[in-house]
């Protein structure tokens, strides 16, 4: 199988060992997702200086902190119809990581030491505290290792189709199976990973739209796009499949797993896990695993959906997570 079709059939580049089978082809799922979807960003994007660069965000709102943490590809845009609601009576912050949106890509290594290391100093320049973290893909584990090292300073988080353990750290590349053992080895291939990532962009032009139940417009596709339009600007996205823990590499992504999963059975912290159907990550099969492991954890069926599921069900999710605000 040719590298490209490895990467698009494989259901994403992120799964649940045990999670069920999803067809190849996305599209032979119908969609039930709500039929309105508004692709306008109407709320104001902002900047802040943060180690020498520019962090693009996007605000609304005002009271307690809301903190939403995005991953690979996306940006602060994947959450815009999540923060209006929540807004009402909080102060909502979506981030861009660095690199990524529009924030700055200065010259890094894009590591998740990197990209950690920005975001706790954009938290300390925004000056939240006694904060809610709500956070999507790579976004889960920067929120997740965010609260281990500052448990003072996080009163709640909620996430969904995240990096996280039990999958990850992956022992070898064979206990993920043919397709995603594949589609990582590619990924970390010098050469393949190269070709796919960062001179044919699939993350943003195959991956992403494929994993949205409905169609994506023009206007959302040119908001995931603009951030990427050059080589040198892709070299975050790939490094992010690369940081991906197997057979004990990278040693400091099985470290930092290692600590997210000893502080999930700690932890007394309200916790909400959102999930869709069949979702991609964390599909609905491997939800009992967080349910025993978390001691203070709700859960949440927004609905149908892939990995994306803020493109498909932004309405469930921005109540979901404001009505366990409320409660919590």
């Amino acid at each position: 199988m040719k590298p490209l079709s490895v990467l698009l059939a494989a259901a994403s580049f992120i799964s649940v060992a045990s999670a069920p089978a999803v067809a190849s082809n996305t599209n032979e799922i119908p969609s039930t997702a709500a039929p309105a979807i508004s692709e306008t960003l109407s709320i104001k994007r902002e900047k802040v200086e943060v180690l020498g660069s520019q962090m693009a965000y996007l605000e609304k709102g005002s009271g307690a902190p809301v903190v939403f943490v995005h991953g690979n590809p996306t940006s602060s845009y994947l959450w815009r119809n999540v923060m209006p609601l929540i807004s009402t009576n909080s102060r909502t912050i979506a981030v861009d990581l660095i690199g990524m949106g529009h924030s700055d890509k200065p010259d890094l290594d894009y590591s998740f030491k990197d990209h950690y290391r920005y975001f706790e100093a954009f938290m300390q320049e925004m000056a939240v505290d006694e904060v809610t973290l709500v956070a999507h893909d790579w976004g889960t584990v920067i929120a997740w290792e965010y609260a281990r090292n500052n448990p003072e300073k996080v009163v709640r988080l909620a996430f969904m189709e995240g990096f996280l353990p039990p999958t990850f750290p992956a022992k070898s590349f064979e206990v993920l199976g043919e397709e995603l053992g594949g589609t990582f080895k590619t990924f970390k291939d010098p050469d393949l990973g190269h070709q796919l990532v960062i001179e044919q962009n699939v993350f943003v032009e195959k991956v992403l739209p494929r994993h949205v139940m409905r169609p994506l417009g023009e206007q959302a596709m040119q908001e995931y796009l603009s951030p990427y339009a050059t080589e040198k600007s892709r070299k975050p996205l790939l490094e992010w499949p690369r940081q991906v823990p197997i057979a004990g590499e990278p040693a400091e992504m099985v470290s930092v797993l290692n600590g997210i999963t000893e502080f999930m059975g700690t932890t007394e912290m309200p916790v909400l896990l959102l999930y869709a159907s069949p979702g991609v990550a964390i599909p609905p099969s491997a939800v009992p695993w967080y349910v025993e492991k978390v001691q203070n954890i709700e859960t949440s069926f927004v609905g149908a959906g892939l990995h994306f599921i803020q493109e498909d069900q932004p309405e469930a999710i921005s109540r979901a997570v404001f009505d366990w605000m409320r409660r919590n």
